[in-house]
């Protein structure tokens, strides 16, 4: 079962071009810190605009790194569901660990139509798929209903849980039961998801404070809930800069101050402002990673 903190890791650009060093040094970092596993191509990886090949050597870079150290979740989404088999192909080459796919996007399919878009994914690429739905983004959620009947295909094995609704969890375990991983995509509420039957967080946070990130997910399955509360206390306004204005804008600029990656992202996304700069650097002091 894939479980614990799981950044859902940053693409660093240079020049217009993804940085396939400091990517591939910031993987190893994520690993030293303890991160329990790795994501790349998702959301926060700018996978919207990354053509079918760099996201497809994002992943081989980031297989080539954790080397069978932590699992490699790949995001490979899409809201065609050719494309999708595609990619999932593409990372099963590469050596992932899983896929990551989100929900289809705009489409706004029905519940039948999710249905058989992933059983489609599933049939035609023998790798674990964990289930990404997120309905700020997508428009449409997937009921627990259809995540039941998905996890009847016995690679369906979880889902990156992004609706902020705190009783999804209990109610997708008491449906579904505790062997199907069940990962929370909203970094604020991670420690009340874990409470709800939850198993870790595919974080954004995680990209800038990996290890604190990984204490708590620690410190959880440790049942050391006196120590989960004083990180998730120092974790807060940081959780909540990271998402002041659209996302990786926070955390392109937080790795930046830290060394890893130039604060470049592609358009349409662009970087943060001034005021939600001030607020990120304060959090990282908050958080004990700046003086």
């Amino acid at each position: 079962m894939f479980r614990g903190s799981l950044p859902a890791l940053i693409t660093p650009f240079t020049n217009g071009s993804v940085d396939e060093k400091a990517f591939q040094d910031f993987v190893q970092w994520q690993i030293n810190e303890g991160s329990h596993g790795v994501v790349p191509c998702g959301t926060t990886g700018e996978s919207p605009t990354l053509s079918h090949d760099e996201d497809m050597r994002v992943t081989k870079l980031c297989v080539e790194v954790a080397n069978g150290k932590v699992p490699v979740i790949a995001g490979t989404g899409s809201n065609s569901t050719e494309e999708a088999i595609a990619l999932t192909q593409g990372a099963k080459a590469s050596g992932a660990d899983a896929a990551l796919i989100v929900t289809p996007y705009y489409n706004k399919p029905s519940q039948e139509g999710l249905y058989q878009h992933f059983k489609a994914i599933h049939d035609a690429v023998e790798i674990p798929i964990v289930i990404y739905n997120i309905p700020g983004r997508s428009i449409v959620d997937m009921s627990v209903e259809t995540m039941a009947r998905l996890a009847e295909l016995p690679n369906i094995v979880g889902v990156k849980d992004a609706t902020a609704d705190l009783a999804r969890p209990a109610k997708t375990r008491r449906v579904i039961g505790d062997d199907f991983a069940q990962l929370s995509g909203e970094d604020a509420t991670a420690v009340p998801f874990l409470a709800q039957g939850g198993h870790g967080c595919i974080s954004v946070t995680a990209n800038v404070a990996p290890a604190l990130c990984a204490q708590v997910q620690d410190a959880w399955q440790a049942r050391d809930f006196d120590r989960v509360d004083e990180l998730n206390q120092r974790l807060m306004p940081l959780h909540e800069a990271m998402f002041m204005e659209p996302s990786p804008g926070g955390a392109k600029y937080a790795l930046s101050l830290l060394g890893h990656c130039e604060d470049r992202l592609r358009l349409p996304m662009i970087s943060i402002s001034e005021t939600c700069r001030v607020a990120v650097r304060n959090a990282m002091v908050h958080a004990g990673l700046l003086n």
